[in-house]
């Protein structure tokens, strides 16, 4: 996705969301060179491939589903590929919100060379100021240290990682200087519902012509010491040589809060559905005129798991009766992730069935902060 300057340093996101691709079935991410296995180096002979022995085990990549409208008026599972950092060992992961903003499910993966794969979900963030902070359920990973973005001077040797374009073969090492701070940049970003006019401002961001690509959203920019100073989040597609990250310092409050008071975890059927009108009813011939039509379901989600497929309609749930997308929601709000549910179906004709469902974690919150 293209984007244009305008005086106010209007850049093109590097994000997940511009690199939407439609698939059937989630990919796994790519294997990467297990860096627990290399010998030690010199870092004084190689202080880059020494920083990133010791950052790479707790770089890992977050991948999103989610759910695109089609030309007929469905839906379709796209996937977007950003990054993240591990900065507490039982699986608390920072990347930006607009890698995971819309998400149906969100799956991270770490960089060994045969990846480990858990679900996600959002615990806290700053959309706004575009931080996310996920929770897997993991222990003893390994992480990365928090550094202090102040001290930071111009010229300054830095080193961003990151699963650039999405490429094969794991996170792409780029390296460069820090060549601006305490910038101001606006960003277009449509998906961002709480970004005035879909354009999202960064303050106090560090410039470095380190390359920022697509993909490389949310991952950490270190200092030669292997500290994070920075969240990779934005790059000029019209430019070379110029990235921005977000200055870590600015986002330590958000990834403590989240780390405290963490969002708590709702109840999640893994469907995208629509209002069942008159128009609908008949186009489909669904025999029932109202109800939340299932558009699309998230690969391996609950409702899928349980046999609950595209084009049924959803009438009612753990007793309820359903007459629109929006009663849907609203039962899912009272009820709890790992609950199981009755939910009554009517497929196309007319046919009704029950089936049992065990609801899952919502992996985006309805509000996120």
């Amino acid at each position: 996705m293209k984007k244009l300057l305008v005086p106010a340093l209007l850049v093109a996101i590097a994000t997940s969301a511009c690199a939407i691709k439609l698939s059937d079935s989630t990919s796994s991410a790519a294997p990467a060179v297990d860096a627990a296995s290399l010998p030690s180096l010199d870092a004084g002979k190689e202080p880059v491939a020494a920083v990133v022995q010791r950052v790479l085990p707790a770089v890992v990549n977050v991948t999103t589903d989610i759910f695109q409208p089609d030309e007929f008026g469905g839906a379709q599972t796209g996937q977007g590929v950003g990054t993240g950092f591990i900065v507490r060992s039982d699986g608390v992961v920072v990347t930006n919100c607009h890698v995971v903003e819309g998400g149906s499910k969100i799956t991270v993966s770490t960089s060994e060379a045969e990846p480990q794969q858990f679900d996600a979900r959002v615990i806290g963030g700053d959309c706004l100021h575009d931080l996310a902070v996920l929770k897997i359920d993991a222990t003893g990973l390994p992480t990365v240290q928090l550094g202090d973005s102040a001290s930071l001077q111009l010229g300054q040797r830095v080193v961003a990682l990151g699963y650039a374009l999405a490429l094969e073969g794991g996170p792409t090492v780029t390296t460069g200087i820090v060549s601006s701070l305490d910038r101001t940049i606006q960003a277009q970003d449509p998906n961002c519902a709480v970004c005035q006019n879909g354009v999202r401002t960064y303050s106090d961001v560090i410039q470095t012509d380190a390359a920022i690509n697509h993909g490389n959203s949310g991952g950490p920019l270190v200092d030669m010491q292997g500290r994070v100073v920075g969240i990779n989040s934005a790059g000029d597609d019209s430019a070379e040589n110029i990235g921005f990250a977000i200055s870590i310092d600015s986002a330590k409050d958000t990834i403590a809060q989240a780390q405290t008071d963490p969002l708590a975890a709702t109840a999640y059927l893994g469907v995208s559905t629509q209002t069942v009108n008159a128009a609908l009813a008949q186009q489909f011939n669904l025999g029932v005129d109202q109800g939340a039509y299932v558009l699309a379901t998230t690969s391996d989600g609950p409702a899928q798991a349980a046999g609950i497929q595209e084009g049924v309609v959803i009438v009612n749930v753990a007793g309820t009766d359903i007459s629109s997308a929006e009663d849907l929601g609203k039962v899912l709000e009272e009820l709890k992730p790992g609950q199981q549910v009755s939910v009554e179906i009517v497929t196309n004709g007319g046919a009704s069935r029950s089936v049992d469902v065990t609801l899952g974690s919502r992996p985006l919150p309805t509000d996120l902060p």
